[in-house]
């Protein structure tokens, strides 16, 4: 079973604005609310793969109870721990000439409401898949991706860290099988700034060394880099197209991999499924269907070159 970490998870209000003026009231051009959160849009992408997860996570309030009633809708299974008090957070997306965001802080969580969310980590057995991801909400300890990828160590489970420098960087004794940094992340961790696939192959190592498995670097539109634990290095270019949504493309590239990796066991296909479901969801309104994946994969680029 896959499960999907969200911690913070949100309704997200996607509008569009024509002609944004500040200090005026403006109309929306169009509108969406949907659940978020990465570990929800891990879940999103995966469902539209056709393949099964459960939600894992903290709700709270009202608009809790609307995160848990879409993603059912969705067909997505859902196990949070519901919180005593507050709301979760609602995300305001606007897109205007430049895409800007509001996020909410999130709801407080209780050291007392940490022990049935961790009674469910601990039920995960061998072979099942976590993914670790996105931000937390500031009551949580920073450790806690940390404690978790602990807990699970040694257990045969499958665990996937794709969350900024403090929150991934505790995780790696325990070694995770996936981590997918960016590589501006990347490069905040090691204090440098990187620009180019090749820059970032030597810092991906650095992980590795550090513990992580399989390093996967999404670059945005400059394509990305997989570190293999089996020592291959795949680099490629991002695939020609218009970029409609940025937002989830590398939720896609994650849940692609492991897709990828839990059907054929190829770092090189999982490399590909990832790349084709990152690019196809940055040109796509929302989360990629399975034939848009498709499609995009029909037309990668070449790889630089695989070591």
């Amino acid at each position: 079973m896959i499960y999907t970490v969200t911690l913070n998870p949100s309704l997200d209000y996607i509008v569009s604005v024509e002609h944004f003026q500040v200090g005026c009231t403006n109309r929306t051009a169009s509108e969406l609310l949907l659940p978020g959160g990465k570990g929800i849009n891990v879940s999103i992408v995966l469902r539209n793969f056709g393949v099964q997860s459960k939600a894992l996570g903290f709700c709270a309030g009202f608009v809790g109870e609307e995160i848990q009633k879409q993603l059912q809708t969705f067909g997505i299974e859902t196990d949070f721990v519901r919180l005593q008090s507050g709301n979760s957070r609602i995300n305001i997306k606007l897109r205007i000439q430049e895409e800007t965001e509001v996020n909410g802080a999130g709801p407080v969580v209780a050291e007392a409401d940490l022990a049935p969310f961790l009674e469910r980590i601990e039920r995960l057995a061998n072979g099942d898949v976590v993914f670790l991801s996105g931000s937390i909400p500031p009551s949580v300890s920073r450790e806690i991706y940390g404690m978790i990828a602990e807990r699970l160590k040694g257990r045969g489970v499958l665990t996937v860290v794709d969350a900024e420098g403090s929150l991934l960087l505790p995780t790696l004794p325990h070694h995770p099988f996936l981590i997918k940094p960016n590589h501006h992340e990347l490069g905040a961790i090691f204090g440098v700034e990187l620009r180019e696939r090749s820059e970032v192959i030597p810092y991906g190592r650095k992980l590795q060394e550090m513990g992580a498995c399989n390093v996967l670097i999404s670059m945005a539109g400059d394509g990305a880099v997989l570190l293999a634990q089996d020592g291959s290095v795949f680099s490629r270019p991002a695939p020609a197209g218009e970029l409609v949504n940025g937002v989830g493309a590398g939720d896609s590239m994650a849940a692609g991999f492991v897709a990828g990796w839990l059907e054929r066991h190829s770092y090189a296909y999982a490399f590909d499924v990832a790349m084709a479901a990152g690019s196809a969801s940055a040109f796509a309104e929302t989360f990629c269907t399975k034939a848009e994946m498709e499609a995009v994969y029909r037309r990668l680029p070449a790889l630089d070159g695989k070591d």
